[in-house]
């Protein structure tokens, strides 16, 4: 499922997520959503998350 939609996304969601120094190889880091950080309803580079982990990335899916 896509990651540009908040509505797709809540606290306890299994996602990838891409973290700011990994966006050129585009690693991605799976992980619990803890908390959402990005308040606008959609975002073209993926709602901004972090996970329980204490990681923080841009979701690019929705496991």
């Amino acid at each position: 499922m896509d990651g540009s939609k908040r509505a797709n996304i809540s606290a306890g969601a299994e996602v990838a997520v891409v973290q700011k120094h990994h966006q050129r190889s585009g690693e991605l880091t799976k992980g619990l959503v803890k908390r959402i950080l990005t308040n606008a309803p959609n975002h073209p580079h993926g709602i901004k998350v972090q996970l329980t982990s204490g990681i923080v990335g841009r979701v690019k899916e929705i496991l």
